[in-house]
């Protein structure tokens, strides 16, 4: 099964992700050449439905909260939410 990751793009923080082959990807609003090895990792999901789905949430949550980036604790309620709603799926 292939596994995609949520990343933000370093350059215009735009969220996007990747399948776990890639180890380079264009960002679709920069253009910037992101090195998927040093980009900021959200969470790792099953399909790229959910990637896409959880990449556009997140962009919404962070525009209307005013806020730069998820706290640590964001993240990990975020990882914790995606494996309830995986489990939920069995």
């Amino acid at each position: 099964m292939t596994m995609y990751t949520v990343i933000r793009c370093p350059g215009c923080h735009t969220f996007t992700y990747i399948d776990r082959y890639q180890h380079w990807k264009l960002c679709h609003t920069c253009g910037e050449a992101i090195d998927v090895s040093k980009a900021p990792v959200y969470v790792e999901v099953e399909s790229h439905l959910d990637a896409e789905e959880i990449a556009d949430e997140l962009e919404t949550y962070l525009h209307k909260s005013g806020k730069d980036d998820l706290t640590r604790e964001e993240k990990e309620r975020l990882r914790a939410g995606y494996a309830r709603l995986v489990r939920s799926r069995m």
